[in-house]
């Protein structure tokens, strides 16, 4: 397994620190609205990474935190006219709605900021000893030029840094890039007490700090948005091996940018959506297939007609299920000498699979996999099939689906699948045997049932009318 280290800039074998366990962290959610679809991204693509590691025999320690004291917290806060806790248990609470949707996962560990206060404390109060810290007027502050290897992950120019860190600087201070461990509170914040005052934390300590409770002080892989590389990531390294004089994380993955419609999606353009409000016109599976369909270093763009062509793709595997359900409930015995010699070319499809995710979790080469496996079931599974071949091929392609947690959805209430597969083999005998009209007559039945037909060089397969 190999895994692309934007630390190293190349990717390298993956090498656990105990065999067989993985120690992961993930930068989560900060609470104070609905995330968005670039939030989206990361949380599909690392509880992906997540499943995956487990499905090899890996146990894995998740960390996924939620940042739940911020400036935006408190904003929202004094806009509702609520508390700051009360804004973050509203939006954990969202969190979940939406996150169970599109079929990510609880971590092991979802800390709280405002859980590890005591640990944040304590933390900053060793970097000061150590000489990476210091207090100015109830502010505490990293001192980047006591870390020499600071820039070391986003390979940033520190003279760069520093000019352009010049700009609206704090004079007090030591040096430009500076960043803030602890705040002083202001009136009407919330805030805690602390040996350098009433404050609350800066954002990047909050991060080492719940990486070392959790998970202890050199972590396998940290992960998240390639738009926290810096300052955010930069930053964790800094504080967490200048305390400990450790590895802090020995690979770092990134996932690339989300556009919309190939603009970058902000605000001020207006094309800024929450995974919320997506979710009410397009199946929330839909999106995690999307998402999944690109390989997550690549910029990936958004838009309603990659969303229906993700929808149509998503249809065909369904299709390949139901008709794999519908034969193995009817069909009997044992492979025959024949159906011996193709175990293998089923096989082949899993060792097509883990061979792409192990390069680099490539889930858009193991999808070509998937729609693969459901092209060879579409041609070789059919009524005179054995039990025994068809639940092979049912196995893996729920194995692998699985894996992706994709096409996981029960038969429809209101569609009789086991029918429609019934007709539609009652339509090829018809056009076998060249009787037209017949054919034409089952079309139009089942197009009162609701379903249009496909016909494709494969097979035929069928999609639900909208």
């Amino acid at each position: 397994m190999r895994f692309y280290n934007t630390l190293a800039g190349k990717k390298e074998e993956f090498v656990p620190l105990e065999q067989g366990k993985v120690k992961m962290y993930s930068c989560g959610p900060t609470v104070y609205n609905y995330f968005h679809i670039g939030n989206a991204r990361p949380f599909i693509i690392f509880d992906t990474l997540r499943t995956y590691l487990e499905y090899r025999g890996y146990e894995v320690t998740f960390v996924q935190n939620f940042t739940d004291v911020d400036d935006k917290i408190i904003n929202r806060a004094n806009e509702e006219g609520i508390t700051p806790l009360e804004v973050a248990n509203k939006y954990i609470e969202e969190y979940f709605k939406d996150a169970d949707k599109l079929g990510i996962k609880r971590a092991s560990v979802h800390p709280r900021v405002t859980e590890c206060i005591e640990d944040i404390i304590e933390f900053i109060r060793e970097l000061i000893d150590k000489g990476h810290a210091y207090e100015v007027d109830g502010d505490v502050y990293y001192d980047t030029k006591s870390f020499d290897e600071y820039g070391k992950l986003s390979k940033q120019n520190m003279e760069e840094l520093e000019a352009g860190a010049r700009i609206g600087v704090d004079e007090r201070k030591n040096n430009p890039t500076d960043f803030a461990l602890w705040k002083k509170k202001k009136e009407g914040e919330i805030g805690w007490n602390s040996p350098w005052g009433e404050g609350r934390p800066g954002w990047h300590i909050e991060c080492s700090v719940m990486s070392r409770k959790y998970l202890g002080d050199t972590i396998d892989i940290h992960s998240g948005g390639q738009d926290l590389t810096f300052p955010h990531h930069e930053n964790e390294i800094a504080q967490s091996e200048g305390r400990s004089g450790e590895v802090f994380a020995n690979y770092w993955l990134h996932n690339g940018y989300i556009n919309i419609d190939n603009q970058k999606m902000s605000k001020s353009l207006n094309n800024f959506f929450t995974v919320r409000e997506i979710i009410e016109k397009v199946d929330p599976e839909v999106v995690r297939f999307f998402l999944l369909s690109a390989h997550y270093r690549n910029p990936v763009n958004f838009s309603q007609e990659l969303l229906d062509a993700s929808k149509n793709g998503l249809n065909r595997l369904y299709n390949a299920k139901n008709k794999l359900s519908f034969l193995v409930e009817k069909a009997e015995g044992a492979m025959t000498e024949d159906e011996r010699g193709k175990k293998e070319e089923v096989e082949a499809f899993r060792h097509q699979f883990i061979e792409a995710m192990d390069d680099d979790l490539n889930t858009a080469d193991g999808i070509t996999a998937v729609f693969e496996l459901a092209k060879y079931i579409n041609t070789h599974a059919n009524e005179g099939s054995s039990k025994e071949f068809l639940a092979l091929m049912k196995d893996v392609f729920e194995e692998l689906t699985g894996v992706l947690n994709i096409v996981q959805k029960e038969r429809s209430a209101d569609v009789d699948e086991a029918k429609i597969l019934e007709l539609i083999e009652q339509r090829n005998s018809a056009k076998k045997e060249k009787n037209y009209q017949e054919a034409d007559r089952i079309r139009d039945e089942l197009k009162e049932m609701g379903v249009e037909l496909l016909d494709t060089r494969q097979g035929t397969t069928w999609k639900k009318i909208d």
